[in-house]
């Protein structure tokens, strides 16, 4: 059977179809004339066709395409009908041919129909495409289509539908954008008397005679989980003991309130307690008296945390607290974060929370805020032109979160009020004022005296409803300490309720307490508090004491973070897929017998806490003691290994033909990952795979949701191996490259083999890699050269030459289709970029030294206080080793110093993965001592003194580099991106860890690599940073033709990464993983696993497919999935190209039954950011499509059954 046209030939009996849609529509529209038309230059049209008019070319289009989906339904019907006659033999021929067999072909006809199917709707969609592709050319705007295919985008010339224009947004006279603030303050720090950094605060004492001061003091003790002692030896010394006592003293007084961040060790304290103690606990949340707040697993850092490791410790914290106390959040609580991201607002809001309280905002900030009466304002998402996202925020004003510093302005004064530190015990007044016990013959002078403080601090906000906090670091150990402080403020709250004149009504409270007074005031009154835009980055408490030292500090574990980031999200996914696809296999929703469901769910728990217990503000931050970040490590470590248990099994699972060979007996798998992480504190190892005549299986998964082109590294035994597709046997190209073992030393045993892989999305696919004759695999060529001192390497597998005579001193360059580079010849750094558009640009990387002040205040884990010299270039004793790799997969540039070794790479893809510079670093400075290691690159774009940075991976936040300020307050936090642009570029970095990022002249970008401080800085931690480690980091550089206007936006614009920005961030950030078959002796036959027919949209990201816990059985998985998806914004100015294989939208209504095709949800109701069932909205399964809005930035959750 054979058809042909415009879908290219398909014959029944291979099922060989036109390769893909999406090469169609390439070559389709590759063959744009000059003016505009497309002629079909194709095998499938014959010669005449090009010259008919399109009218013509349409009916015929249409005409073939009902000729192919009939040829389609005639060969599916057929196969259907085989089937059956196959399935009827076997029933009638019981003791014919043995089982097993008839299965197997039973199975390999169910994959050629599967195929069919998937072939069938892929030309449905190309027609769709081609069909909207020449509605657009007919529209006059090209405007209002859904899903067009990015191709027919790009050659139509105008921006991408759905993109986002960069736009400078104006709020009404009462807002604040953050970036205008910096603009006009002076950062001067003059004595502002009592309270240092402020000013003298001035009342008459009749403001609040029409309207009382409402007072509201909440009892809080902050548990940091990890930072001078373990997570595990602060609760044992210390946390156990304040919750052991908050349970007896709440419950004395039903006045008493107190308030709890963290859940991560209140989760343990509950596993510690009997039932007695549990059924008061809920008595207490259920009166009101102890509120939890913010409810995530750890009060987050808000620089260093990707979104969605932000988003999962927020999830992990609020399903426990809905499973075991049965309540939600309404309140967040960040006193210790050091700065303060929106993008952590915005998960709040996204998680039912309407208020919030910050704490360490740089102090001119706070004075400039207390001077407008701005320290409560609505915070709002840079890019959202509407309310959605606005959250009520109260900004304490003063220097710290202790009690010294939350009462009024003037510590001296407040420190008298904290109990804690009467006569005779551990702690003390530094303004060497005690404390007195409140008594009836001073309580009125105390009680005035505290007024006082109050009062001033309430003309700070424009309501007279006042939050003052009660506690700090692990208050309330000790039931003395709840007596002192309970007992003394009740005696003052006492007298103020006695005397009605002095117009104050006082009491403990929550914040719920207190937003609900505040609001009612606001509504009263008719006041409205301003909305602010923007960040709390960089964070100074005092004088030029910038915090933008931690956003580097300890890299190595900010790398080790993102890689279990990256595994927890591809084993959660595949977990959900493995469970799903059970279900559907066993067709009555239970598992399959012998599958380790439960265990495995208790795995996926651990790596979940695990990973939310690093995002604590003291972990990732890396500003921890050296035991506590090795326990950290350990977590760490342990996490990944468990999680590779589940990746590795449920793999095994999906990939098996017949899945009656499954077997839980772990030591019995056939499948191990490609790498081993032999400790907490080692880099990942590739293990070397012997290769033999018999083909070895190779299992690659790609956790992403669109499909990729990527490059695949293996270490083999054998110079020389074929690679092949598993299922069709199609070789795939391939390259051999050396193993260093030094520098200049190549591995006689061991060899890198690279090839190109086609991976669908969240698929697993299978290859066969083979030992193959003498010469038969290409190699890599290599050209080795030091200046003025030529090494000698020897390898008799590989070409080894050097540069002679000019060569020594001619750039050297290396290029793919899509761009070229040239490179310094006596370093090997990157030079110059040109693109295959034609744009030049000077790139240049360099590597500097910080050092820090000879005297006084020096760096350490939080600051960054350079040396007065600022950056020195760095230099080595010698010039670097230069290793240039050049073969058919990729391309390279190694060079070799002494403190780190810097490669540059080019693959020979043909999509969008070729675009971007590869740049990874290997770090080692355990020689050094007070110095930081900076690379800097630096180019011609003209971007003046603005450039962006990402805020948690989430959004994109302009910077200004302003001279008024010093030089370590411009550097800012970058989680996974940074760009400079001007009216006809933008250089991009894509970044796979977090670190400090800087642009300290127009054109730059410097990044921290890594910081090595003898030395403490005086904010607790005790000790330096001298625990470093072999670190590697690793980034994507991309440049690309950027089409904005030639004037410079005005005010703080809101600007998005490019479409291949995003594309590149993804694959940096979620690379395929690989496993390999340990022998192929009785390996069961595999089957590839595809469960989506089609890439998401470019701009929609499966953020998680998270499965729940099952509510009536602790520890096990539930049949609900959160199916968390982000659709994200992306930049109109920098057109892709070459154009990506997905399809984007202006729409913002999407069919999620057509997005996730073939799989099919039985359930679905779009719920609350972490999944409470209080925010779940109706179940849609009524509905004939489940069509839900996904507005570009926003991130939008669903409770789901999978069929």
């Amino acid at each position: 059977m054979e058809a042909t046209g415009l879908t290219g030939t398909f014959r029944a009996a291979d099922t060989v179809l036109y390769p893909s849609s999406d090469l169609f529509l390439k070559t389709f529209l590759s063959q744009r004339s000059p003016d505009g038309s497309f002629g079909f230059m194709l095998s499938a049209f014959p010669n005449h066709v090009q010259s008919a008019e399109l009218t013509t070319v349409m009916k015929r289009g249409r005409v073939l395409a009902v000729l192919v989906g009939g040829v389609f339904c005639l060969a599916v019907m057929s196969l259907y009908r085989m089937l059956e006659l196959m399935q009827g033999a076997e029933r009638d021929q019981r003791g014919g041919s043995p089982v097993g067999q008839v299965e197997e072909d039973l199975s390999r006809l169910q994959l050629k129909i599967d195929r069919l199917e998937h072939l069938l709707v892929d030309n449905n969609r190309l027609v769709a495409r081609l069909r909207d592709l020449l509605l657009l050319r007919e529209s006059p705007e090209g405007r209002g289509v859904a899903n067009v295919s990015s191709d027919s985008t790009h050659n139509r010339g105008g921006p991408p539908p759905g993109c986002l224009k960069a736009e400078e947004i104006k709020d009404s006279v009462d807002g604040v954008q953050l970036l205008d603030v910096y603009d006009l303050l002076p950062f001067d720090n003059p004595d502002g008397g009592a309270w240092k950094q402020g000013f003298e605060i001035s009342y008459h004492g009749d403001e609040w005679a029409e309207q009382p001061l409402e007072l509201f003091l909440v009892p809080h003790s902050h548990n940091d989980p990890g930072w001078l002692k373990t997570f595990d030896g602060y609760y044992q010394d210390q946390t156990r003991h304040i919750l052991d006592n908050m349970l007896v003293k709440l419950g004395e007084d039903s006045r008493r309130k107190m308030i709890w961040a963290e859940i991560s060790y209140f989760s343990k304290w509950w596993s510690d307690i009997d039932d007695q103690k549990r059924a008061l606990v809920k008595r207490l949340v259920k009166a009101g008296q102890l509120e939890m707040v913010t409810g995530g697993w750890v009060m987050a850092d808000e620089a260093n945390s990707h979104y969605y490791a932000m988003l999962d410790q927020l999830m992990e914290g609020h399903q426990w607290l809905q499973t075991h106390l049965g309540v939600k959040p309404s309140s967040g609580w960040a006193i210790d974060p050091f700065g303060h991201s929106p993008s952590m607002t915005y998960l709040l809001k996204g998680a039912g929370l309407d208020n919030m309280v910050v704490q360490r905002v740089h102090y001119s900030v706070k004075k400039h805020f207390a001077r407008q009466q701005t320290l409560e304002f609505l915070w709002r998402q840079s890019w959202d032109l509407s309310s959605r996202s606005d959250i009520t925020c109260h900004m304490m004003p003063f220097y710290s979160y202790d009690v010294p510093h939350t009462c009024g302005p003037n510590p001296a004064v407040c420190c008298q009020f904290d109990f804690h530190r009467l006569p005779g015990g551990r702690v003390f007044c530094p303004w060497r004022i005690p404390p007195q016990p409140i008594t009836e013959q001073n309580v009125k002078e105390r009680a005035l005296l505290l007024l006082d403080q109050y009062r001033q601090k309430s003309r700070l906000f424009r309501s007279p409803v006042l939050l003052v906090p009660l506690g700090d670091d692990f208050r309330y150990v000790e039931s003395k300490e709840w007596d002192a402080q309970f007992n003394n403020y009740q005696k003052l709250f006492d007298y103020f309720n006695q005397h009605p004149e002095l117009h104050i009504k006082a009491r403990f409270g929550t914040l719920s307490d207190y937003f609900a007074a505040l609001h009612q005031r606001l509504n009263t009154a008719g006041t409205t508090l301003p909305t602010l835009r923007g960040d709390f980055f960089t964070y100074a408490d005092r004088d030029d004491h910038y915090w933008s030292g931690y956003f580097t500090s300890r890299p190595f574990y900010k790398r080790l973070d993102r890689t279990l980031e990256s595994m927890l999200r591809a084993t959660e996914i595949l977990y959900t897929l493995t469970l799903a696809e059970m279900r559907r296999f066993r067709k009555d929703g239970r598992l399959v017998e012998g599958f380790p469901a439960r265990e495995h769910y208790q795995r996926l728990t651990e790596g979940r806490r695990s990973l939310g217990l690093f995002q604590h503000h003291d972990a990732i931050s890396g500003t921890g003691r050296d035991p506590v970040v090795i326990d950290y490590g350990i977590r760490l470590f342990h996490a990944i290994l468990n999680l590779r248990q589940v990746l590795l099994s449920s793999a095994h699972w999906l990939l098996l033909l017949d899945k009656g060979q499954y077997h839980k007996d772990q030591l019995k798998s056939f499948l191990q990952m490609d790498d081993v992480i032999s400790a907490q504190d080692a880099l990942p190892q590739k293990t070397t795979l012997t290769l033999s005549d018999e083909p070895r299986s190779l299992i690659l998964f790609n956790p992403t949701e669109q499909h990729r082109t990527t490059v695949i590294s293996l270490v083999v035994n054998s110079p020389d191996a074929h690679i092949a597709d598993a299922e069709t046997g199609r070789p795939i190209a391939a390259q051999i490259s050396a193993v260093w073992v030094e520098p200049s030393k190549v591995s006689a045993e061991a060899f890198q083999l690279s090839f190109a892989a086609e991976l669908p999305p969240l698929s697993l696919i299978v290859y066969h890699v083979i030992k193959a004759p003498a010469g038969s695999t290409p190699r890599a060529r290599y050209t080795i050269h030091r200046h003025g001192n030529p090494p000698t390497v020897h390898s008799e597998h590989f070409q080894m030459s050097q540069l002679d005579g000019t060569e020594a001193n001619t750039p050297l360059s290396l290029s793919n289709k899509h761009l070229q580079m040239w490179n310094s010849p006596e370093t090997g750094l990157l030079q110059k970029l040109r693109l295959q558009s034609g744009l030049v640009r000077q790139v240049q990387v360099q590597f500097l030294w910080y050092g820090t002040r000879t005297s006084g205040d020096k760096s350490g884990a939080y600051l960054f206080l350079p040396g007065v010299e600022g950056p020195q270039a760095y230099s080595s004793s010698e010039p670097p080793l230069v290793r240039v790799t050049r073969g058919p997969i990729f391309s390279d540039i190694t060079s070799c110093f002494p403190h780190f070794t810097h490669t540059v790479r080019l693959y020979h893809l043909d999509g969008h993965a070729g675009k971007s510079l590869e740049i990874s670093n290997t770090v080692d400075i355990r020689s050094e001592t007070n110095r930081e290691l900076v690379m800097r690159i630096m180019s011609d774009v003209t971007s003046g003194n603005r450039f962006y940075t990402d805020l948690n991976g989430f959004q994109m936040q302009q910077r200004r580099t302003l001279e008024k300020l010093p030089l370590q307050a411009n550097f800012y936090p970058m989680t996974s991106s940074s760009f400079l642009q001007d009216s006809t570029s933008r250089l991009s970095l894509l970044s796979a860890q977090s670190q400090a990022v800087a642009s300290l002249r127009s054109g730059e970008l410097e990044l921290v690599l890594d910081r090595r401080l003898q030395q403490d800085d005086n904010r607790g931690l005790g000790q330096g940073v001298t625990d470093n480690k072999l670190t590697a980091n690793l980034y994507h550089l991309l440049l690309e033709d950027h089409k904005g206007e030639a004037k410079e936006m005005g005010g703080a614009s809101v600007e998005h990464l490019s479409l291949l920005a995003h594309l590149a961030s993804l694959s940096l950030c979620h690379p395929p993983i690989t496993m390999v078959a340990l022998s192929e002796e009785q390996l069961p036959k595999l089957r590839p696993f595809q469960p989506l027919r089609s890439s998401l949209p470019c701009d929609v990201h499966l953020l998680n497919l998270r499965t729940l816990e099952d509510p009536q059985e602790a520890g096990s998985p539930s049949q609900e999935v959160a199916l968390l998806l982000h659709r994200k914004g992306f930049d109109c100015n920098s057109a892709p190209e070459p154009v990506p294989m997905c399809t984007w939208s202006e729409d913002e209504e999407m069919n999620l039954d057509d997005l996730f095709s073939p799989l099919r949800f039985r359930s679905l109701r779009r719920s609350g950011f972490t999944l409470l069932r209080d925010h779940d909205e109706p179940d849609s399964a009524h509905q004939a499509q489940r069509v839900a809005v996904l507005h570009p930035m926003e991130i939008s959750a669903f409770r789901v059954q999978i069929e």
